[in-house]
């Protein structure tokens, strides 16, 4: 895989009809994936080294971005959804990767701004639900 553009990853929300919607203009963003692992080390394991049980721990995924919203309405929507604790479908875009869609909750919104500048914010989210992970052709 080539280098690619960082501003090509795409943060989506799905809207009422199913469709995806970009909702924010994110300037910088990050996903991480990330596996609890288990420890089924015991005395009989080979020479003390450590076993993990495969499968079997704790999966998620984790968003944050900060960047500037596009409209009024998309502020709302986002302010809307993390009063509320709402747990919405959101999708992820990697380009020459691939999706990862799924129900998230918005963990942390904070705005911030200059005085000579625009005002901005910060998003994160957290899993809260089996992923899909679709390979983009």
């Amino acid at each position: 895989m080539s280098a690619q553009r960082g501003k090509d990853i795409l943060l989506k929300l799905a809207n009422k009809t199913g469709s995806f919607e970009t909702c924010a203009g994110l300037r910088t963003k990050r996903i991480a994936l990330n596996a609890e692992s288990v420890d089924v080390t015991n005395a009989d394991s080979a020479g003390r080294w450590r076993v993990l049980l495969a499968g079997s721990g704790v999966q998620r995924v984790s968003v944050s971005g900060s960047g500037i919203f596009k409209d009024a309405a998309s502020d709302g929507l986002i302010r809307e959804i993390f009063f509320n604790g709402e747990i919405e479908n959101w999708q992820m875009v990697l380009p020459d990767f691939g999706t990862i869609e799924g129900e998230f909750q918005i963990t942390a919104l904070e705005y911030g701004g200059n005085h000579d500048g625009e005002v901005t914010f910060e998003i994160a989210l957290e899993s809260a639900g089996e992923m899909k992970f679709t390979v983009l052709p």
